[in-house]
């Protein structure tokens, strides 16, 4: 009998799982392929610890971390924004049902070699350490002025033109020093290099705006974290592609990808094939469709500790400006632990991960593990980022971007809204694909 699909997903991570969620809710026939014998492809969660350590070929762990089932390390932790367009992606698919996100306790920048609470929030203002008292007052005016700007409102904008007023402008029209510019580009609108300050100011005002309704709505911090890890995502969606009658396979060899006339027929695996009219595939898959564009450093270290000047959080994100340390582009870290269900108690885990810039990548990250330190062990991965080639539209395969070196999933979600347009040829809208609406209803 053969075995057709609307659509074969090549992987499970993340970015593949969510894809084929919003698919199956179209109504498509979905069939979900991947190598490893776990869920999560290049960003699963690794679990019990032994196995962390086996993988990276180290001896270990000692007999105290043990209680190995306890621990969940992702391999590319990534934060959700609390008001972000993941959340509402997750929340729109009702994936929610079965997955646990907790709150991150804690935001810090990095500035002269010590960590600052980010400041989002007008008392937050007021208590930084970062600024003096007349830019606490510029800054929350800026603040403002991103709460209320409403891209379809002109009268929003008050001379600041969102496509041709660059970001440096928009500080200095607010009067803003070189050191709140710092913490406000790279700390809450995440722009994570130097460029932005000369392209159109929009997304920065978009992103301010973002950081601060996400902390908005809970105290500690914008960011989201899955209890037991993202590992959780991809299991959530099996869950849900099952309610969907969608199938996955973990531990099939993809032997070859079947074309007919430039487009994609079928993929073989173990001598049977299975025939699909849309291919979705995680970069690794397909090696001849991809280009390098750059690496990644990512060091996961394993702490018996909170990090230092952290407010002993349990968990937190800091971001070192890149200008702190002439570097092109920001470092990140993410910090989670037993209060997320991901190590045993007492235990952390910090991810440091940023752009390789030189051919020495863990010189470069040498100032972010200082701030770790003591660390018990070390584990480090530096990767290529790959990009597909093409856009996928005449061989119906639609390649991901590789995970980038943000420890949060914003530029992560426009690459899912780029693939939903060009697999479905339409923008994705929250309600056009909820299974209580029959496909010919217009109301958005």
């Amino acid at each position: 009998k053969m075995q057709e699909y609307d659509i074969i997903v090549l992987g499970t991570g993340p970015k593949e799982c969510i894809l084929s969620g919003l698919m199956s809710l179209n109504g498509k026939k979905v069939l979900h392929i991947d190598t490893k014998p776990f869920y999560g492809g290049e960003s699963a969660s690794i679990t019990p610890i032994e196995e962390l350590y086996k993988r990276f070929k180290i001896p270990g762990p000692a007999k105290s971390m043990c209680r190995g089932k306890e621990w969940n390390v992702d391999l590319i932790p990534k934060f959700f924004l609390a008001g972000g367009d993941l959340v509402n992606i997750l929340v729109h698919t009702e994936v929610t049902r079965y997955l646990d996100f907790k709150v991150v306790q804690g935001s810090y920048v990095y500035k002269s070699g010590k960590l600052h609470k980010v400041p989002a929030t007008e008392e937050d203002a007021q208590a930084s350490d970062l600024m003096g008292m007349f830019d606490k007052r510029r800054f929350r005016k800026l603040l403002l002025f991103a709460l209320n700007f409403d891209i379809r409102n002109p009268r929003t904008y008050h001379d600041i033109d969102p496509k041709k007023t660059s970001s440096r402008d928009l500080f200095s029209r607010f009067d803003l020093g070189l050191d709140v510019m710092e913490f406000t580009g790279h700390a809450i609108a995440l722009r994570n290099n130097i460029n932005y300050l000369d392209e159109p100011c929009g997304e920065t005002i978009r992103m301010i705006r973002l950081y601060c309704q996400s902390q908005a709505r809970h105290i500690s911090s914008p960011y989201l974290y899955p209890v037991y890890g993202l590992g959780d995502i991809a299991l959530g969606f099996a869950r849900l592609n099952a309610e969907y009658g969608g199938t996955f396979l973990l531990n099939r060899p993809i032997d070859e990808i079947v074309m007919e006339n430039g487009k994609v027929k079928a993929v073989k695996s173990q001598d049977k094939l299975f025939y699909c009219k849309q291919l979705i595939c995680d970069p690794v898959y397909v090696p001849g469709r991809v280009r390098k564009v750059g690496r990644v450093i990512r060091v996961v270290c394993l702490l018996n500790h909170p990090v230092k000047h952290t407010h002993e959080a349990g968990s937190c994100q800091i971001i070192i400006p890149q200008t702190q340390l002439d570097r092109k582009s920001d470092i990140f870290i993410s910090v989670v632990s037993f209060t997320h269900n991901v190590a045993s108690a007492g235990m952390y885990i910090a991810t440091i991960s940023t752009n390789v810039e030189t051919n020495n990548p863990e010189k470069e990250v040498q100032p972010a593990i200082e701030l770790l330190e003591p660390i018990i062990q070390k584990f480090v991965t530096v990767s290529h980022l790959l990009v597909p080639n093409e856009d996928g539209r005449r061989s119906q395969i639609f390649v991901s971007r590789s995970y980038d070196a943000t420890n949060h999933f914003e530029s992560e979600s426009q690459d899912i809204r780029d693939l939903y347009r060009r697999i479905t040829g339409v923008e994705f809208r929250f309600g056009a694909a909820s299974r209580h609406q029959s496909h010919n209803s217009d109301e958005d």
